[in-house]
């Protein structure tokens, strides 16, 4: 049943098909129209009123059950609410997506082409059903926030302007065999469409639906809980999360300090990051020295650690690193391999442009958290996982499990001793700030009071001005990415909290289990038997893993 379900999902949605590596429809889009999202929602609705009368033949089968209740329950609910519909932000909504899938397509022969010319055709009439759905949302109460339209609308003129990234794409055929005259006129006229269809949508979002936004960030308590779900797999006492989630902060503050005063004595943390963004030894001087140092330094990470640490298989030991184009949000990402790794499991980092030199003392623990032993290492065990149905290798992704653990991987290189000073900076640095991410994202959402004791506008209820305020006082980040980050978390609301969230579980349960069983308790054995169960909302993985 959860094979059929992943073939069904695949032909409604093959830019989910593209991106989790499900073959056959590189060439199709999605109808994202009020009627897509429909037979969507109907998808939903019956494979859950199917399983629910399924009698598991073992604890896997049980297993499997229960984690698609969970997660197809969770979406059923969201069409129901009409959120997929109405989905419109700066970093995960349907005018990215559209845009991302063409970095994840093959590139290699001219067939690869020829699927690449069909799909960019096709971008025009993907757009027109987003807008037909995005106004039918709005005309039902579902107002799109003006900070997102906003976003939104300048990516889309980063991507239908002068040298689009569509055309900049039909142009890296050339040097592919095969690619003739007819086949690179197709590939240029859908490159053309796709960039009109994208100036089409971002004139629709500035002339249409701008004038109708909200200026309400906030979706409050309601929603919020229904998206904090969707994003763990968990149901959360939100204001004990935020309590929790300032005392991380407190306690990963004052450690930040401690290692900063190692760097630079009577510095701070302030101090000691002047000092390592000067440092020759955590300095690169182009986009290209930063690619190949995030590939040498993952390389060596999947040498180090396989055997020692973890059984790694041959497919996972190749771990494409590549930079990401221009236009999305800042950072770094993780794209699967495909389900027969035909495409490995690629790292994206997208990076500002204009810097000469850029510092990686901040970014060696995000290359473990992205490549291993965090996200490639989970999701690729989970691919090559035979013993696992396809909806669990290939499209169930939770953040709480995937983000949580790949924060837990970062700490873990801690512990295997993989980081000096400057690079355990860095991390404390990355671990504030998701802590800060807590208590942001939930506080900003449900616009809850800053406790006294904090130092920070005791007292005062969240704003989106407070939020960027604290991120580039606290969490030393400067004002672009601090801004960033802000309208990533107004727009996709409670998933920043669930890498914090999901790390707490693990290393709950991996406490809980070295308590229990004492001098018997294996680290590896313990790694290898979660990577290997699969993917699991945050309250199925602590009984799946408990259970002994």
């Amino acid at each position: 049943m959860c094979d059929a379900y992943v073939d069904s999902y695949a032909r409604l949605n093959p830019l989910a098909a593209t991106e989790f590596g499900i073959g056959g429809h590189d060439d199709r889009l999605p109808d994202l129209s009020p009627e897509g999202h429909q037979a969507r929602a109907e998808l939903a609705r019956g494979a859950l009123a199917g399983m629910a009368g399924a009698e598991p033949a073992d604890e896997a089968g049980r297993i499997a059950k229960a984690v698609f209740r969970e997660r197809i329950g969770v979406e059923a609910e969201m069409h129901e609410a009409g959120l997929p519909a109405a989905s419109l932000n700066m970093i995960a909504s349907p005018a990215q997506d559209i845009r991302w899938v063409f970095d994840l397509m093959p590139t290699t022969t001219a067939d690869d082409w020829a699927a690449i010319a069909k799909r960019l055709a096709r971008v025009p009439e993907a757009l027109a059903g987003y807008r037909a759905s995005l106004l039918a949302s709005a005309d039902n109460g579902l107002l799109p926030a003006a900070r997102q339209v906003r976003r939104a609308r300048e990516q889309c003129a980063t991507w239908s302007g002068a040298g689009s990234f569509f055309a900049t794409l039909a142009a890296s055929a050339d040097s592919v065999p095969g690619v003739d005259g007819a086949l690179r006129a197709d590939l240029d006229a859908g490159a053309r469409a796709a960039a009109a269809g994208y100036a089409e949508l971002g004139a629709f979002l500035h002339n249409t639906l701008a004038p109708r936004a909200t200026q309400q960030d906030a979706v409050g308590e309601e929603y919020y809980g229904l998206w904090s779900r969707k994003f763990t797999g968990a149901e959360l006492d939100l204001r004990e999360v935020y309590e929790w989630g300032w005392d991380e902060f407190a306690l990963t503050e004052a450690e930040l300090v401690e290692v900063a005063d190692r760097i630079a004595p009577g510095a701070g943390p302030a101090g000691a990051a002047k000092a390592l963004d000067a440092d020759a030894r955590y300095l690169v001087g182009s986009q290209a020295e930063f690619r190949a140092w995030m590939q040498e330094l993952s390389d060596r990470a999947l040498a180090d650690l396989r055997g020692r640490h973890f059984d790694i298989p041959d497919e996972l030991m190749t771990l494409e690193c590549r930079i990401a184009p221009p236009g999305g949000g800042l950072g770094a990402y993780y794209s699967n391999p495909a389900d027969d790794f035909s495409r490995p499991g690629t790292m994206w980092w997208s990076l500002p442009t204009g810097k000469a030199e850029i510092p990686t003392w901040r970014e060696a623990s995000t290359v473990y958290h992205e490549g291993v032993p965090g996200h490639h290492l989970q999701i690729g065990t989970a691919v090559a996982t035979p013993t696992l149905n396809r909806f669990q290798r290939l499209l169930c992704f939770i953040d709480g499990h995937g983000e949580g653990w790949a924060l837990y991987a970062e700490r873990l290189m801690r512990e295997f001793g993989f980081l000096d000073d400057g690079y355990l900076l860095g991390m404390l640095n990355k671990s504030l700030f998701r802590a800060a991410r807590v208590v942001v994202d939930i506080g900003m959402h449900l616009e809850l009071e800053i406790p006294a004791g904090t130092g920070f506008h005791e007292g005062q209820r969240w704003t989106p001005e407070l939020g960027q305020e604290f991120l580039r006082t606290r969490v030393l980040l400067d004002s672009a990415r601090a801004l960033d980050e802000i309208d990533r978390y107004l727009g996709w609301p409670g998933q920043a909290p669930s890498y914090k969230v999901g790390e707490r579980l693990w290393l709950s349960i991996r406490d809980d289990l070295r308590a229990r069983r004492g001098s018997a308790f294996d680290l590896k054995e313990f790694h290898m038997h979660a990577l290997r169960s699969g993917p699991a909302g945050l309250d199925t993985l602590r009984e799946l893993l408990t259970a002994s």
